[in-house]
């Protein structure tokens, strides 16, 4: 059974030319084995820089090259104001998106005749 999904670990600190090349092969090899998904975890990231946004882009087209997506997890405000303001889009990993797919509370499925509304 293939993994739907490959985790990159974004390290805290400026990786460099060598490191930005290896976490792509770890994304690109986790494409090229059916995973669909590219996990960015950025839980490690606490100074939001501009070489933390050049990484995430350069997951992004990998990503997006080898017919998948990224997603981030644990990412710090600070970076998702970044990631706005330079206008790249990536979407944020919920709790129980990717492992759980389970229905968020409160939401029904249908309504039916003679429920009082809301």
């Amino acid at each position: 059974m293939r993994d739907p999904e490959v985790v990159v670990r974004v390290p805290g600190e400026p990786v460099g030319k060598d490191g930005v090349a290896r976490l792509c092969d770890i994304a690109r090899e986790g494409l090229a084995h059916g995973a669909a998904v590219v996990i960015c975890d950025v839980r490690a990231v606490r100074r939001p820089s501009l070489g933390a946004v050049d990484l995430i882009a350069r997951l992004a087209l990998t990503a997006r090259r080898g017919g998948g997506r990224v997603l981030l997890r644990g990412p710090d405000p600070g970076l998702l104001a970044l990631l706005d303001l330079v206008g790249l889009a990536v979407g944020v990993e919920m709790p129980g998106e990717t492992e759980q797919r389970e229905e968020p509370g409160g939401v029904e499925e249908a309504v039916h005749r003679g429920d009082p509304p809301l």
